[in-house]
């Protein structure tokens, strides 16, 4: 509050933005507050707070107090990637035109510090009511990354995607495989530590990117096992169902993880023997350790795949 006062006394504005409004309407403990600054540039902020701590080469981002301090800004996208991007800041650059170049809409809204004021140019809260994740526009298709993003918090939130956004997610397949692996596994544990996150795989599949990175996984599908021991249905269903379970059991992602590749060898069973996977317990050993090394998995986590044996 005292940041705010200071900042709209030389013309500017102080807002609450991001996943911190969102886990505020949702009801949701949040651990991160960014902020949106808008009417001052990078020299007027830095002259105000000189405690804090200039960051970000693409755009000026300060650290004060565990939090961040954005200056409001836009993007044009001018490369490929999630790092293919120009940013735009200055006095003049409006609240509504620094969210509008978000991913979805319950990540693009904004809660005026100094009068508790919501700004929700998109509909975000709308969709909070309605449980669900929408694209705010076509630009979502600029950041590939935003593919794993939205499956994530998907699977955090436990809400659901809408078509449109899902079909985007699908469109962006191309580029998925220049991400780097280490972005992607990092969206990766963040859902396999959420309550649910077979919703993760699920998204996935449903916009048909599923074996971009989650090859063994995708292999899952189909894989028929006998009926009388595994009515819920083929490999993939039963590790979902199992995953899903092992979440009210353990924290300890390690474990869920564990439990994610523990019949991968299926996969790998020649249909014609299908409903059975003579072998698979061997075969899933080299399979999860060429996926760890394909994904960048930690050594900690390669260790526990025998235990999923």
């Amino acid at each position: 509050m005292k940041i705010a006062k200071i900042i709209e006394e030389n013309g500017g504005r102080l807002y609450l933005v991001g996943g911190a409004v969102r886990d505020k309407i949702i009801g949701r403990k949040s651990y991160d507050k960014d902020y949106c600054v808008t009417g001052l540039n990078s020299d007027e902020f830095s002259s105000l707070f000189p405690m804090a701590k200039l960051d970000g080469k693409a755009f000026p981002v300060f650290r004060m107090n565990g939090s961040e301090f954005a200056l409001a800004r836009k993007d044009r996208k001018v490369g490929s990637g999630h790092k293919g991007f120009e940013f735009i800041t200055g006095k003049e650059i409006t609240l509504k035109e620094d969210l509008q170049r978000r991913d979805i809409t319950i990540n693009a809204m904004a809660e005026d510090v100094l009068t508790g004021e919501l700004f929700d140019f998109f509909g975000g809260k709308k969709d909070i009511e309605d449980r669900t994740i929408r694209a705010i526009g076509e630009h979502f298709k600029e950041d590939p990354l935003r593919v794993y993003r939205v499956a994530r918090l998907s699977s955090v939130l436990e809400f659901t995607v809408e078509d449109n956004t899902i079909s985007m997610m699908s469109n962006l397949k191309d580029e998925l495989k220049f991400l780097s692996k280490e972005r992607v596994f990092a969206e990766f544990e963040k859902a396999l530590k959420s309550n649910k996150p077979s919703i993760f795989f699920d998204i996935l599949r449903k916009a048909d990117v599923l074996d971009v990175h989650f090859m063994p996984i995708y292999k899952l599908i189909g894989a028929l096992q006998p009926e009388k021991y595994h009515p819920e249905g083929d490999s993939y269903n039963h590790t979902m169902i199992a995953l899903d379970k092992s979440c009210k059991y353990t924290d300890d992602v390690k474990i869920r993880f564990s439990v994610l590749v523990h019949d991968l060898g299926k996969g790998e069973t020649p249909k014609e023997e299908y409903p059975h996977h003579i072998g698979h317990e061997e075969k899933g050993e080299e399979v999860v350790r060429k996926f760890c090394s394909f994904l960048k998995i930690p050594n900690s986590w390669k260790k526990c795949r025998n235990c999923s044996l």
